[in-house]
């Protein structure tokens, strides 16, 4: 068992606790509180004490590419595109992830305790995401879930990686029209196997694995990480969605903010980012540190992400400070970094927030996150310290 003491919480589902405590057993938050109300020490395995720190729930980079484009390590260790077919949705990041990545311990000594990590986008369907805890060890005790999103990308990236070598798709029809068509390929087999199932004189289909990997998508069981920069990219996203009726999140987003009202309407939420980063293609003209909080106070559900190695993974929540400085309100800052991040990926029943029965993964700080001169003194993972100053 472990004590965290005399600590300011800001537990993301509720209101800050001035003078709180944390209890943590079994890898779970067991009980909080106001420190008045805490057991004697003595019972306890370890106690931290935050002396009027801060005390907040790990970090959640809800897109990013960590161990698939290893650090420091040019063609031998990129394993995020598979650029030989535009049509991937069988693909798994857990089997391209490099766990030893150095990249990994830097995020966690930057209290980034989970990253949901995954293909690229230069195929028009890239593949499965996973959420990946930043421990240290091996795939099964890092993988918090294995399957929890399937990679789309619509606008730039497919029709330049595809149409420079005269294949489909070389347009943004192209690529819609490929995902279209094998959406409808897969509602045409899974209704097969269907009938098969109720019918003994039906044929079952042969299997397709692209196929049962869309299937997931179709029957809702597989949320669709939807990359689009420009609006028409994402408008088209949201009217692909409303055909086969998706659950998606709209990734990058970073025109979002000239089409408020119409990303509110359409009801999706937002991982939004990179938001430092260079203009480096035609896409990211318009991007503006401002658009995180311009879509949060449009009453859009809002996370915010590094893309790494776009954006060096530890410096996501550099990147939330930076959309707090440009106006995004400081409280939706953070929760772009924990419960909101959680809640567009799925996992919000383990992690995000201080709640009792969620998994204990936290951070000590002895300042506001904020601060630059802050320092993170302690990161727990699953209830275990992983690092402390």
């Amino acid at each position: 068992m472990i004590l965290i003491k005399n600590a300011k919480i800001l537990p993301m589902t509720g209101r800050k606790i001035e003078f709180g405590y944390i209890i943590v057993q079994d890898g779970k938050i067991q009980q909080f509180g106001r420190d008045v109300d805490v057991q004697a020490e003595k019972d306890f395995d370890r106690v931290i004490d935050a002396h009027g720190g801060y005390v907040l729930p790990g970090y959640i980079d809800a897109h990013c590419h960590v161990g698939m484009w290893e650090d420091g390590v040019n063609w031998e260790g990129s394993d995020g595109n598979e650029a030989t077919d535009p049509v991937t949705p069988q693909l798994k990041a857990i089997d391209g992830i490099f766990f030893q990545d150095n990249s990994f311990k830097e995020a966690k000594e930057a209290g980034i305790t989970t990253c949901v990590t995954g293909p690229g986008s230069a195929n028009v369907i890239g593949g499965w995401f996973a959420a990946v805890k930043t421990l240290h060890g091996t795939p099964d005790e890092m993988i918090l879930n294995d399957c929890i999103a399937m990679k789309m990308a619509f606008g730039e990236n497919p029709k330049r990686v595809y149409g420079t070598q005269n294949k489909y798709p070389s347009t943004r029809m192209g690529t819609a029209a490929i995902i279209r068509e094998n959406l409808l390929k897969a509602q045409e087999y899974q209704g097969k196997i269907n009938d098969a199932e109720k019918n003994s004189e039906s044929k079952k289909p042969d299997l397709n694995v692209k196929y049962e990997s869309l299937a997931k998508v179709l029957d809702g069981r597989l949320l669709v990480k939807a990359h689009a920069h420009r609006q028409d990219d994402i408008i088209t996203a949201i009217r692909i969605a409303r055909e086969f009726n998706l659950r998606i999140t709209i990734e990058h987003g970073t025109e979002g903010y000239l089409i408020p009202e119409l990303m509110k309407k359409a009801n999706f939420g937002v991982i939004a980012g990179p938001i430092i980063c260079e203009r480096s293609k035609i896409e990211l003209r318009n991007l503006s540190p401002k658009n995180p909080g311009i879509l949060a106070k449009a009453g859009i559900l809002t996370a915010i992400m590094t893309d790494h190695p776009v954006i060096p993974i530890q410096y996501l929540p550099v990147c939330a400070a930076v959309a707090c400085k440009e106006g995004m309100d400081e409280d939706e800052a953070l929760k772009a970094i924990t419960i909101n991040a959680a809640k567009l990926t799925g996992i919000d029943q383990s992690t995000g927030s201080i709640d009792i029965g969620k998994d204990a993964d936290l951070l000590v700080y002895d300042g506001h996150p904020f601060e630059f001169r802050s320092k993170l003194e302690y990161v727990l993972i699953n209830g275990k310290v992983v690092h402390e100053r």
